[in-house]
């Protein structure tokens, strides 16, 4: 399966991004290197997630060691990332910005 990261991923990629940039400079590598291995487990066990509280028909599974979680849906071709979410502040509003009240 390959994995198709949706334009509402975006922003979440950035925050991930600027997160281990700014506020946690010494965490990036191994953050980088366990939301890699979350890709690639992903598209071996596409199912190993848990259903999604957050979004109907999507799965959600945690990046170890990470404040971050990936939601995605399972497609008969692929497997779309629709959010990798910041658990630490509350649910992402529609701007898609950590901590937003939608």
């Amino acid at each position: 399966m390959r994995l198709v990261f949706l334009a509402s991923s975006a922003p979440d990629l950035r925050w991930f991004k600027t997160y281990y940039i700014r506020a946690f400079p010494e965490g990036k590598a191994m953050a980088e290197k366990r939301f890699l291995a979350v890709q690639h487990l992903l598209k071996a066990n596409p199912h190993i997630g848990h259903p999604s509280q957050k979004v109907e028909g999507a799965r959600e599974h945690h990046v170890a060691r990470t404040p971050f979680t990936v939601i995605y849906r399972v497609m008969a071709d692929r497997i779309e990332i629709l959010r990798i979410l910041d658990m630490r502040s509350d649910w992402a509003g529609e701007d898609g910005e950590p901590g937003g009240t939608g």
